[in-house]
């Protein structure tokens, strides 16, 4: 059945679409609880202190995760340009009002070659120069040793799908950072649910580490959520909005951060295996429903890293002829309700995503897999 197209969007001409690719941003995220958009609703009626809200807000982050300290951000990007500004500027408002330039402070940020990301970027804004380590698939100890100077302030760790296990473990990580004094700031920003990923990398010792609030927590889509050491949040604190400051212009409304709050509070009481439950039912739909086409080979696939939640994969013998890939995406991305599917893939297999998807959409979403596949 056809969803009725909300009269916002028909008057702009926007297409609602099918997000069967779980919380990326590019397909506005995953949907917010009622209570979220409730309390957004609620925060917005009256005035308040940002600086008190801002600290207020990371008082109750830090009580609900038994984090050191926390903070609410404008979404993961801006917590790694804030993870960077805090190791770098700290406190000291001289050097916070330079940022980004850190020329002649210490600005080094180590990092593996094979977490290099598109939004790694993220971290020059806030002033860091960064030095990788190792190649696109390995590293060694020796090459991170060799790596640090006087000139480095952190040592990031990108936690995401479909990177190599045979680099540096975030343990071997941590422990030589440690050794040096140096801080490891860690970008988790996809790595929920599960979620005993709120808390299992702030407990190996990581100093800062940065989550997205509009992904697996539900909360507004232009949110983050960072944790850390009480001294570090308190330097990231100092140079983020509504401080004159490199991050000023990553503002977060009050709205937000008690929209955040709210999904926070939801997240961490959330019965994850019924939800577990739900998304590998959802997903056997679709695989049951494309197990009798020769040359595609369809499973339920979940792991620690690549798959943390149930998702339908879809791979192809070598002798297929049909689409597969790009190809079938954009296929299904041209059809009427666009269906998208996950990008987070190995090479031509397809991945659906069931986080952001309700069971209608999933019937929708298999019924189209298989037209495009069979023809």
């Amino acid at each position: 059945m056809a969803k009725q197209v909300p009269e916002v969007y028909q008057k702009l001409g926007v297409r609602p679409i099918i997000h069967a690719a779980g919380t990326t941003t590019l397909y506005s995220g995953t949907r917010m609880p009622p209570q979220v958009i409730a309390a957004m609703e609620e925060a917005s009626r009256v005035f308040v202190h940002m600086g008190e809200l801002n600290r207020k807000a990371g008082e109750a982050i830090a009580r609900i995760i038994g984090a050191d300290a926390g903070m609410v951000t404008s979404g993961s990007a801006a917590g790694m340009v804030l993870q960077a500004a805090a190791c770098i500027a700290g406190t000291d408002p001289a050097r916070i009002r330079r940022l980004p330039d850190s020329s002649g402070l210490r600005n080094e940020i180590i990092i593996h070659r094979a977490h290099r990301i598109q939004y790694d970027q993220s971290y020059t804004i806030g002033g860091g120069k960064l030095v990788e380590i190792g190649n696109p698939r390995t590293c060694q100890p020796w090459e991170l040793e060799a790596a640090i100077t006087d000139r480095t302030a952190a040592i990031a760790y990108v936690v995401t799908p479909l990177t190599s296990r045979r680099i540096l473990s975030i343990e071997q990580v941590i422990e030589t950072a440690h050794k040096h004094s140096l801080p490891v700031v860690v970008d988790a920003a996809s790595m929920l649910p599960p979620r005993e990923n709120l808390y299992s990398y702030t407990r190996m010792g990581a100093d800062m580490v940065i989550y997205s609030g509009g992904k697996g927590i539900r909360g507004p889509q232009s949110t983050g959520l960072l944790l850390g050491r009480k001294d570090l949040i308190e330097a990231a604190q100092a140079n983020a909005c509504p401080n004159a400051s490199v991050a000023r212009p990553m503002k977060v409304s009050k709205e937000e951060v008690v929209g955040l709050l709210t999904a926070l509070e939801l997240f961490v009481q959330g019965d994850e295996a019924a939800e577990m439950r739900r998304w590998r039912e959802q997903m056997q739909r679709v695989v049951d429903t494309l197990s009798d086409i020769e040359g595609a080979r369809a499973a339920v696939e979940q792991d620690d890293l690549d798959h943390p939640i149930p998702h339908a994969v879809i791979r192809f013998e070598a002798w297929w002829k049909g689409p597969k890939g790009p190809q079938a995406m954009r296929m299904l991305e041209q059809g009427d309700p666009p269906i998208y599917l996950s990008p987070v893939t190995w090479g031509d297999e397809l991945v659906v995503d069931p986080f952001s998807l309700d069971d209608d959409e999933v019937e929708t979403v298999a019924r189209r897999l298989r037209e495009v596949l069979v023809g």
